[in-house]
């Protein structure tokens, strides 16, 4: 909106007034008063002959502005904005990008894997590899329908100790199929593959996972989302503290994160 736009808020619906036509408005208006006086003074025979100045009219037109803004603006005090803790999970892009998604994901979850492999690479091509935004992976595991999603979720905080996080991300996902039907015991054996394929130190990886090293941390992110209202994956929130957070909920299309960060680079 240009400095020539008024932006009205009335039962929480935004209108968008250009300030020329405001203030044609509110001659219009004067003009009535004005008209309507002079028909009362026929009348009652008190007109009053001194025409209204020009600084008559500015300041008339001042007052009515701002009559208006008070009736029209909301009085309560706007909300701070959300603020989403990245923590210290998994990032990638540059750490200085000014907007950050941090996506709570479910690694045996499809709709996350759909994010993952359809929508991802459209989001690092055009703002991650650009410098514009990060992306923070947080864990939710949803243990009651996904057996294997904990310990996936292990494997992946345990290749981000050695700096391959994102291509531990690739092994899960793409290969999604391949082990989300296992049994856990075979699926730890399959992640250790993953992890020699991406050729992490093996025998510091396999430890990690076996011993759960990384358990305490993923309950933190799970209990992190529940409070902010996530119930399902994967769920997003896109912003910064400083201009706050917009929710995305499932996997959603590019077009959709598009819309919200442009957004937020031009706010």
């Amino acid at each position: 909106m240009s400095s020539d736009d008024f932006e009205l808020n009335e039962n929480n619906e935004k209108i968008s007034v250009k300030k020329s036509t405001f203030r044609g408005l509110i001659i219009v208006i004067i003009i009535a008063v004005g008209i309507a006086a002079f028909s009362a003074g026929l009348y009652t025979s008190n007109l009053n002959s001194n025409q209204i100045s020009e600084e008559d009219l500015q300041d008339a037109i001042a007052k009515l502005e701002l009559k208006v803004l008070q009736n029209q603006l909301p009085t309560s005090q706007p909300n701070l904005p959300i603020k989403i803790s990245a923590d210290n999970d998994p990032m990638i892009g540059n750490p200085d990008a000014p907007i950050t998604i941090i996506e709570f994901t479910d690694f045996q979850c499809p709709f996350c894997a759909r994010f993952h492999t359809q929508t991802l690479p459209l989001i690092l091509e055009e703002y991650i590899e650009q410098g514009k935004v990060k992306l923070v992976v947080r864990d939710f595991p949803i243990q009651s329908i996904h057996p294997n999603a904990v310990p996936a979720s292990v494997a992946s905080e345990c290749a981000n100790e050695q700096g391959k996080a994102k291509e531990m991300h690739d092994m899960l996902f793409y290969n999604q199929n391949e082990w989300s039907r296992q049994e856990t015991a075979d699926a730890l054996s399959l992640f250790s593959q993953y992890a020699t394929e991406i050729q992490l130190e093996q025998e510091t990886f396999d430890s990690c996972l076996i011993n759960g090293k990384y358990i305490e941390e993923i309950k933190k992110d799970l209990d992190d989302g529940r409070e902010y209202g996530v119930s399902g994956t994967p769920g997003f929130f896109v912003g910064n503290d400083q201009i706050g957070y917009v929710e995305l909920k499932g996997a959603q299309p590019f077009d959709s994160f598009k819309k919200v960060i442009d957004a937020q680079l031009d706010a």
